[in-house]
Parts: C-alpha cells; structure tokens; sequence
C-alpha cells in the first residue's frame, strides 16, 4: 500500500494545476451543499420551534372525539344509534386535578390547568370581542412563553390585584387600553366582570396578540358563571416530536379529547415532507454536478497517465494495483476539498447567519442557521464516493489493454 500511495502522489504533485482544479470542484460542491442544507433546515426548524413553543405541546379539552357507546350497542353488534340527545352535563374535565396529578405521575411533562372562554371586552365605549385564558401563573410558565411575552408589567401581577387581566399588545391597541386602565368582561352566560390592566402579552403572531388576553382561573371561572371549572388541561413534552405518543396515553386513559400540536398542525407538516425532498434534491444536484466535474478532471489525469500505466505493467504490477493507484489518487483530491469544502460551507453558513432583516412584521433579525454533523458526512461522503468512482473506472479501462497497446497508441 506503501507504493500505491507512494505512486498516486507523486502524479498528485506533477499535475499540480490540474489537482488543484480537481480540489475547488470538490470543495465548491461540498460548502455549497452544506450551506444550502444548513439554510434549509435551520429556518424549517426554527419556524417549527416559534409554532412548537407558541402553543402547548397537547391540549386536553373537555370534549370526546366520539359520542358515548349506549349499552345496547355493547349488547349488540348489529345496533347503530345516531341523534341521540342526551342530558346536558355540566361543562368542563371531571376531577381535572386529579388528572393533572396522574399526568404528572408518569412524566408526561410540564401540566397546568387553564379555562377557555369568549367574552366582550368593553373599554371607552367600545365592545370588542376577545379571548379571556384563565391560567395559573406558576405552571403556566413551563407549559407555554406566556411568561416571556409580557412587555409591559409581569405575569406575577394577576396576583396583585382584584380581577387582574393581561390583554395581548394588538388587542390592547385596538381599544386603546393601557396598564393601569379598567375594563369590562361580559362572558356568555351575560356576567359582567370588572378587571384592571396589570400587563401587556407581545407573542408576535397578530391572530394571536389581537384577540388573546389571559386572567387568573378564579377571574375566567367568575366570568363563565362556575366555580371550579377547567375546561382544559395544557401539557408540555420533555420531546416534542413525542407529543403525539403522550396525547394518545392521555386519551386513552381520561377519555377526553387530547389535541396534539403535530396533529393540529398536519397539513403543515407534509408541507414539511415537500419541502425537505426539495432540499434533498437541490443539495444531490449541487453534489452530482460537482462529482462530473470531478470525474472529467481524475479521468483527464488518468487518461494522460496512460504511458505510465504501461510501464507499470510492464515491469509486473498486476491491473487490480494500477486501478488501485488511481482510486487512491481520485481520494486524495476528494480528501482535500472535503476538507476546504467543509471549511468553506462552515464559512458561508456563518456569513448567511450574519445576514440582518430589519421588518416591523418579525421579531426575528438574522437568518436561523442549523450546524449539523450530518449535513458535513453527507456532503464529504458523497464527494468521496465521486472521487473513487472517479478514478476507478478509467483506470480500469486503461489497465485492461496491453502496455503495448498503450505504448503504441501514445507514441
């Protein structure tokens, strides 16, 4: 092995040009390909991140996705019952902190309890309607960013005074209420509810910031007309790519309606699976237009080396260590420019991250960058893969002819 490699780099070095023209092929194609990758895929999961922790991971409701079996459809497989009315129960999770509690139990992750309502928020004489969220402050911070939203005063203050309310930062411009103003609650069943203005919410999603205002769960609980109600139970997963595993648990053992994001999000999600053929496909065809330069420039060396093909078999190297020369000749220039082409697509991706976007529509200012191994392994593995292919072949045809052959036809 010795002499192969010994062989291979001295026509590495007699060719220097063309070696070097064989190294930027290479390199160019792999940084090119691993900055689109990391372009690609980082801002698919950054945007997947801002939904993922916008939201809780699961959301428990108070509904089923079936109506419940009636005896004689357990007696009888051939009875089928629609429209059936049944009693009005009273809304919202039965024992729902006992639920929490044998959530938390089996480590499903972060649990709070909240209350879901509509109601007419008025303010200066304007009726609005809006959202009203009843949370508790101390676990709600570990199921969602709500605590991290608050521009304006604090997510703590809803303890701080009677009837508490934090209103989303579009909704409060809206009606143009400030921290410190009073406001009215009209819920549903037709209670009025007066709260104060202790905070402003800022998650930068406009559907969200205009309608959404969050309450202590007594303060929702007053407003619906019912002590003691939590119509959902909010969870978040130590993974969220588990999510939908837990949600199943879930239903499956309290029988209410367990709401996934990645189930709330499907479509969303093949568009995801669209779009990362569509990366995979531009990534291979930076690398395959790479490789056919590659191959042009390692057949070209070896084409020119045919000469020296027959001289080594001539003086007895069998055909299997002439290819082998020539494969260990194509590595070598894939080596190099695997090793630049990775310094290169390091560069470029550290010069994209850098890029700044100044929009009054996003928070976000630069471009979301993912720094992945495997973007690096595939791209270099390909390279290499071209390289040897590269060199195999037309040294295997060249090797297959006799030296006087060769001789003849380069003389």
């Amino acid at each position: 092995m010795n002499l192969v490699l010994s062989i291979a780099l001295t026509h590495v070095r007699a060719r220097v040009r063309q070696t070097i023209v064989g190294v930027i092929g290479v390199a160019t194609g792999v940084g090119f390909s691993v900055m689109m990758a990391a372009l690609m895929e980082g801002s698919q999961n950054d945007f997947v991140t801002q939904l993922v922790d916008a939201l809780p991971h699961i959301s428990v409701t108070d509904q089923r996705r079936d109506p419940p079996r009636q005896p004689s459809q357990d007696a009888y497989d051939a009875v089928e019952i629609r429209g059936l009315s049944t009693p009005v129960t009273r809304p919202g999770i039965k024992n729902p902190y006992a639920i929490i509690a044998s959530i938390e139990a089996w480590g499903a992750g972060a649990v709070a309890p909240s209350v879901q309502s509509r109601a007419v928020l008025r303010f200066a004489g304007r009726d609005t309607a809006a959202s009203v969220i009843g949370v508790d402050p101390r676990r709600e911070i570990y199921v969602s960013k709500l605590g991290t939203q608050i521009v304006s005063g604090s997510l703590d203050d809803l303890y701080k005074t009677s009837n508490a309310i934090i209103l989303g930062s579009g909704l409060a411009r809206k009606i143009g209420a400030r921290v410190g103003n009073s406001v009215t609650l009209v819920g549903g069943v037709g209670r009025a509810v007066s709260a104060n203005v202790v905070a402003l919410s800022h998650s930068g999603v406009n559907q969200i910031d205009e309608t959404q205002s969050y309450t202590l769960l007594k303060t929702a609980q007053i407003l619906a007309g019912q002590t003691g109600l939590v119509n959902e139970i909010r969870i978040k997963t130590p993974d969220a790519m588990e999510a939908r595993d837990i949600a199943l648990r879930v239903e499956r053992e309290t029988g209410y309606k367990a709401l996934s994001w990645l189930e709330a999000n499907e479509d969303l999600m093949s568009a995801f699976q669209i779009r990362n053929f569509i990366m995979f496909a531009v990534v291979g065809a930076i690398l395959l237009v790479a490789s056919f330069g590659t191959y042009n420039i390692i057949s070209t060396i070896t084409h020119e080396k045919t000469r020296d093909i027959a001289i080594m078999k001539s003086i007895g190297l069998p055909a299997k260590i002439v290819r082998r020369i020539f494969v260990v000749e194509g590595l070598v220039i894939g080596v190099l420019g695997v090793v630049i082409g990775w310094a290169l697509g390091f560069a470029m991706s550290w010069g994209m991250g850098q890029v700044e976007f100044k929009s009054p529509f996003m928070d976000a200012t630069r471009l979301p960058i993912l720094y992945s191994p495997l973007h690096y392994a595939i791209a270099g593995g390909v390279a290499l893969a071209a390289s040897a292919v590269a060199g195999y072949f037309p040294a295997r045809k060249a090797a297959s002819l006799r030296p006087v052959e060769i001789i003849r036809g380069a003389s």
